[in-house]
C-alpha cells in the first residue's frame, strides 16, 4: 500500500506541474502574437529607408562619418541581448555562445571588446565567468520603447563619430519563423556603404529637397536607430517563441509521465489486491483444515 500511495503522490505533483507549464505556454503564445505584430510592423519602414539610401547612393552622395571606418580605434563595443527570465530552452545559451565566439575573434585581431549586456541571464553569466561589463540593462521585458533605443543609438553614434570605438556589434537571436531562430552577430556601426541600385537601364533622375548630401545625413542616423530597434524586436519575439516551445515540450513530457505513473499505479494496486486475495484464501484453507 505504501508503494501505491507514493506513486499517487508523485502523479499528483506531476499533474500540478503540468498545469503550470500549460498555463505558461498559453501566456507565451499570447505574448508572442503581440511581439510578432510589432516586429512585422517595423520591417516596411526599415526597408523603405534602405531603399531611399540606395537611391541617394545612385547620385554619388555616400560620404558620411558613420560610413567611414575608424581604423585607429582599438576598442569595439559589443551589445549582447539576452532575456530576464528563464524557461525558454536554449535561447540564452545560443546567444551567449555566439557572443563568446565573437569576443575571441575580436581579441585575435588585437581589438579590445567592450561588452554591454541586456538581460539578467546574461548579466549573471558574465558575473559567473568574472567578465567585466561596461553597461547593463535589466528592465527590458516584452517590449522596449523606440525612444529608449534611439537614445542608445545616439550614444553609439557619438562614440563612433568621436573615434573612441572601431565599431558596434549586436549579438541577438534573429527571428526567421516560428520554427527557426538563429543567434546572429550584426554590425551596427560602421554602416556598410550602400550599393547603388542597378536597374540595367537608364538611371532615373530625381529632384531632391534638401540636397542629397543633407538628406543622407538625416537618413543614416535614422537607419542606425531603426536597425537597433529591429534587433530588439527580433530578440523579444525569438524569446517568446523559445519559451512557448519549451513549455509545450514540458507539458507533453508531463503528460507522458502521468500516463506512465498511472500504469505503474494500476500494476501496484493489482499486485496488492492479488496478495490480499492470497492471504484470504490461505487463511480460509487453514481454518478448514
Amino acid at each position: 500500500m505504501a508503494k501505491a500511495r507514493a506513486i499517487v503522490k508523485r502523479r499528483k505533483a506531476v499533474q500540478n506541474i503540468r498545469k503550470i507549464t500549460q498555463t505558461m505556454q498559453l501566456i507565451a503564445t499570447a505574448r508572442f502574437q503581440k511581439c510578432l505584430q510589432r516586429a512585422v510592423a517595423s520591417q516596411p519602414y526599415t526597408e523603405a529607408i534602405g531603399h531611399m539610401i540606395q537611391t541617394l547612393a545612385a547620385q554619388g552622395s555616400t560620404d558620411h562619418p558613420l560610413l567611414r571606418a575608424n581604423r585607429d580605434a582599438r576598442r569595439r563595443l559589443v551589445l549582447i541581448i539576452t532575456s530576464n527570465r528563464g524557461l525558454c530552452g536554449s535561447y540564452n545559451a545560443g546567444v551567449l555562445r555566439t557572443a563568446q565566439e565573437r569576443w575571441r575573434a575580436l581579441q585575435a585581431t588585437d581589438l579590445m571588446p567592450e561588452l554591454e549586456m541586456v538581460g539578467k541571464k546574461g548579466v549573471n553569466y558574465a558575473r559567473f565567468l568574472g567578465v567585466a561589463l561596461a553597461r547593463t540593462i535589466t528592465d527590458v521585458e516584452d517590449r522596449i520603447a523606440y525612444a529608449r533605443v534611439a537614445e542608445m543609438a545616439e550614444r553609439y553614434m557619438q562614440l563612433y563619430t568621436a573615434g573612441d570605438i572601431s565599431g558596434v556589434d549586436v549579438v541577438y537571436t534573429r527571428f526567421h519563423s516560428t520554427s527557426q531562430q538563429r543567434p546572429t552577430v550584426a554590425q551596427l556601426l560602421p554602416i556598410e556603404p550602400p550599393q547603388a541600385a542597378d536597374g540595367g537601364g537608364t538611371r532615373a533622375d530625381f529632384e531632391f529637397s534638401p540636397p542629397p548630401a543633407e538628406l543622407l545625413g538625416r537618413l543614416i542616423p535614422e537607419t542606425v536607430k531603426v536597425r537597433l530597434y529591429q534587433y530588439f524586436n527580433d530578440a523579444i519575439v525569438s524569446e517568446q517563441v523559445s519559451r512557448m516551445v519549451a513549455m509545450k515540450s514540458a507539458t507533453d513530457a508531463a503528460g507522458d509521465m502521468i500516463r506512465q505513473l498511472t500504469r505503474r499505479y494500476n500494476r501496484a494496486r493489482q499486485t496488492q489486491i492479488t496478495m490480499e486475495l492470497l492471504d484470504i484464501v490461505a487463511g480460509a484453507n487453514a481454518v478448514a483444515t
